[in-house]
């Protein structure tokens, strides 16, 4: 791979946690760039989410270090400072079945999330998918679930020509007795010498026609929970059709995991979820299941009354792809994102634009390792980089198989 600058980035810039360094590393990956990250995690304290690497950061960075042979310093849990630099470039890869394996819970989805860039260009002349199977949570605080990907972030994906067949193999949580779960993977890489394609993404959210319902509790709360569900949507919803897509026994009663989707007319989808994180030593079902209720719903309420094309978590998710896209894309969470100035291209020396903190820290880290890429209206429109895979064939020294991160 050809030299490149190091690019140096504060840990506590913006957000300052996990995702910082995911997006981070997912473009150095990919794209070749030397990166350090000082300060790790540097705006999270405490005991339970205290700075440094975490499980799941560091089953992302071993995970993308094998498959492009970087070298690394700083890839253990609780490191504050990380070095990555990527010798192989995606299209490099021979082997296509990869496995990662965490002895955590830590989540399947932000490895996925971390990952799904370089994979994505990592295409061959046969046009063969690779196979991702990654162990660790389904259902973990502070992480999209697996749920919230197939129903949310998946279809969004499927905008930019993203195809992703996902399977969950088990489920893996981090409430309750720790379990480890496992996903399975199948994604079709960007043919080569092609790019993502510009979304196709609705510049109005439309009207409410459906609101889809998955909770995952103990069976002796489901019905409970299905009620005060029922009650609060037809307060707050009324005459919209819900349907419970999956109703299961999450088997401990610490474990209460619910998300609404609401899809409008003009096939946009937004999420709202909460996997439940108050005292349940001697639960009351009735009482909780009202609180979990009512919270979900308003917030969906909430979300959908900002007026945007996209809820809140799914927008950060999206900066990445809307980066390496060709083409323009504008996908604002909030009515005031949508009237802004789509011209006046913005300043990126700092987290910016519409959007969450998590959202505004994207688009700065993602512009310090694609600086090609342009923002206008405060992150309403990204014109992309048109990152295109590679027909050059190169070759592996190593090939990349099964990964055990300890």
């Amino acid at each position: 791979m050809a030299k490149q600058k190091l690019v140096t980035l504060d840990g506590r810039t913006g957000e300052g946690g996990g995702q910082l360094v995911r997006v981070a590393v997912a473009l150095a990956a990919l794209t070749g760039t030397p990166i350090e990250i000082d300060n790790v995690r540097g705006n999270r304290a405490g005991k339970v989410r205290g700075g440094g690497l975490k499980a799941q950061h560091v089953s992302c960075i071993q995970c993308l270090a094998d498959a492009t042979q970087a070298e690394v310093n700083g890839c253990s849990v609780g490191s504050k400072t990380v070095e990555f630099k990527a010798n192989l470039s995606p299209d490099a890869i021979k082997s296509r079945n990869i496995r990662v394996k965490a002895e955590s819970a830590a989540s399947i989805l932000l490895v996925f999330q971390a990952t799904l860039p370089f994979f994505l260009f990592a295409g061959d002349e046969s046009g063969s998918p690779i196979t991702l199977t990654i162990q660790g949570g389904s259902n973990v605080s502070f992480s999209l679930s697996f749920e919230y990907l197939d129903q949310v972030l998946c279809p969004a994906l499927e905008r930019f020509g993203i195809q992703v067949d996902r399977t969950l193999e088990h489920r893996g949580w981090s409430h309750g007795t720790p379990e480890i779960g496992s996903a399975k993977f199948v994604i079709r890489p960007v043919p080569l010498g092609q790019s993502l394609q510009e979304p196709n993404w609705p510049t109005e959210q439309g009207n409410i026609t459906r609101i889809d319902v998955s909770l995952l509790v103990p069976a002796q709360m489901q019905e409970s929970l299905k009620r005060a569900l029922n009650f609060e949507l037809g307060v707050v919803f009324p005459n919209i059709e819900v349907d419970f897509l999956l109703v299961g026994d999450s088997r401990h009663k610490a474990r209460m995991y619910t998300l609404l989707v609401a899809h409008t007319s003009t096939g946009l989808q937004f999420g709202r979820d909460w996997l439940y994180s108050g005292s349940t030593r001697n639960p009351d079902f009735e009482k909780i299941a009202t609180e979990i209720a009512q919270v979900v719903v308003d917030e969906l309420d909430a979300e959908l009354r900002k007026g945007g094309v996209v809820d809140e978590y799914l927008q950060d998710q999206l900066v990445v792809f809307q980066a390496l896209a060709g083409g323009r894309s504008s996908i604002p969470a909030t009515l005031e994102g949508l009237s802004a100035d789509r011209e006046r291209v913005d300043r990126t020396d700092a987290p910016f634009g519409d959007g969450s903190l998590h959202t505004t820290t994207a688009r700065w880290v993602v512009s310090q390792l694609l600086p090609n890429v342009k923002w206008m209206g405060g992150g309403r429109t990204c014109e992309g980089a048109g990152w295109k895979t590679s027909s050059l064939e190169l070759s592996i020294e190593k090939p990349l198989g099964e990964l055990r991160l300890e």
